[in-house]
């Protein structure tokens, strides 16, 4: 493979143009932008233009850009969309039947994300986009009846049945005001093809993991999966309260455990395996026709010393739960403020994650600003729910900010109201609040209660055993890893 030109010092450095991307994906179909993501890490070994020339054809293509106008400002960096869609009518009726992958394909995106790679090629952010996530589409043709459509409310997710790869990226920059380089749709297929080749990912969980409707049943510990377990593992949603959103989080932490594979292996520097992975990635992979062979090798080259601490992982900050639109079903409504920071420091190509002093705080399941707050005053002292609020607040708890008096004002011991699929979050709230009374409510949903009692005395500092912190929920690769 030749070696390019070396550049006079003095010469001023030219500007790098847009390149191939990073893998991994979102809800359920995280698997499917993991695949895509391997072939970019495994591309840092630099392999020969001849061993990709040869695989570039079974690279299906779109064109997901094609008229499109009024885009946003190209920022610092390369910004790939990274879909993930159905691909069970791939896969055997006996692997369909292991692992519970039954139904009709739903030809739709389950994963979506936005891969950044900065541009000095040293870091790479991935931002998860909910698939329920309020969306507002741009005006548009339906692909199937051809009928023209005005801007209207959707699910994220639905943008892609409506208007295909195009719709996607458009209903993706208008909500981000990212624009996006490069596009990636990647199955399952290849996710589990992938996973097998390379031998399998470790990962690591502190509680055991059960879902009956994935068939995912891991024990405490570590564990070596292989394809089937691994999309079992990053399907899985029914696991605990925190439904997709803790789903996204696992596919994060597994895409970690899959760089930390690729990277620390021999997998990279062996060119036979690569061609292997490689082949059983793109054979399901559809792409935008600018990613090619040469920007896979462009980015290769730029990332020889990827690792897992080079990557980051959050997804987008959630301002509400269950935000009901008429005639699209409940949604994901997007914190604006905290969104508008997160996808500015894409555009500006600072990294996402701060580095901060270690904590004396107490380590709890949930991370305080996960966990939602309703205040109430339940006793005759005037203004302690406002006081309640604004530490709980301030150590990070998701507070309304609007405490108000409880029907009983004589409450002797501070309580902690929830429903019981949130008990874990329950249990950190209560370990703010020492002393307090947990209390089940079923059908009370998703936001905790907490009744100040005349035992109140100040709200303790507490943080996640799970490193998913701060205001984005960001955490690196290697934080996530097995230890």
């Amino acid at each position: 493979m030749s070696t390019p030109p070396r550049r006079s010092p003095a010469a001023p450095r030219p500007r790098p143009r847009p390149r191939p991307p990073v893998r991994r994906r979102k809800p359920r179909w995280a698997a499917r932008a993991v695949t895509t993501l391997s072939v970019v890490i495994l591309a840092s070994a630099g392999i020969g233009h001849g061993v990709l020339s040869s695989l570039d054809a079974d690279i299906a293509r779109v064109d997901p850009f094609k008229d499109m106008k009024n885009r946003p400002r190209a920022g610092h960096g390369m910004n790939v969309l990274l879909v993930g869609t159905d691909g069970r009518d791939k896969i055997s009726e006996a692997e369909r039947q292991k692992y519970r992958l039954g139904g009709a394909p739903c030809h739709c995106t389950d994963t979506i994300m936005i891969v950044h790679i900065s541009e000095d090629r040293e870091r790479a952010s991935v931002v998860s986009l909910p698939r329920d996530s309020y969306a507002m589409t741009p005006p548009h043709t339906d692909q199937i009846s051809g009928a023209k459509h005005h801007g209207h409310p959707i699910k994220l997710n639905a943008a892609y049945a409506e208007g295909g790869p195009q719709l996607t990226v458009r209903t993706v920059e208008t909500m981000t005001h990212v624009k996006i380089d490069h596009y990636l749709e990647v199955d399952f297929t290849s996710f589990m093809k992938t996973v097998d080749v390379v031998g399998g990912v470790k990962i690591c969980t502190a509680e055991p993991l059960k879902d009956s409707y994935t068939g995912l049943d891991l024990p405490a510990g570590a564990h070596t999966l292989m394809g089937g377990e691994a999309l079992q593992y990053v399907r899985s949603r029914h696991i605990d309260g925190a439904a997709d959103l803790g789903r996204m989080k696992r596919q994060q932490r597994f895409m970690a455990a899959l760089i930390d594979r690729a990277t620390s292996s021999g997998i990279l520097l062996n060119p036979l395996k690569f061609r292997d992975v490689t082949r059983a990635v793109l054979g399901s992979v559809r792409a935008d026709r600018e990613f090619g062979t040469d920007e896979l090798l462009d980015l290769g080259r730029a990332m020889r010393n990827f690792s897992p601490s080079s990557s980051e992982f959050t997804t987008v900050p959630i301002g509400q739960m269950g935000y009901a639109v008429k005639g699209v079903g409940s949604t994901l409504k997007w914190d604006a403020r905290k969104a508008g920071r997160l996808f500015q420091a894409l555009r500006d190509d600072k990294p996402l994650a701060v580095h901060k002093p270690k904590s004396k705080a107490v380590r709890v399941a949930v991370a305080p600003q996960q966990i939602r707050v309703q205040v109430e005053n339940g006793t005759a002292t005037a203004g302690l729910g406002k006081r309640v609020d604004a530490q709980l607040a301030a150590t990070g708890f998701r507070t309304t900010h609007q405490p108000v008096t409880s029907a009983n004002r004589s409450v002797k011991r501070t309580v902690v109201a929830y429903d019981p699929r949130w008990d874990r979050s329950a249990r950190s709230l209560a370990a703010a609040l020492p002393g307090s009374e947990l209390r089940p409510v079923p059908g009370q949903g998703p936001q905790l209660k907490v009744i100040a009692g005349a035992d109140f005395r100040q709200v303790r500092k507490v943080r996640a055993e799970d490193p998913y912190q701060g205001e984005f929920g960001v955490v690196t690769g290697d934080e996530v890893g097995c230890a």
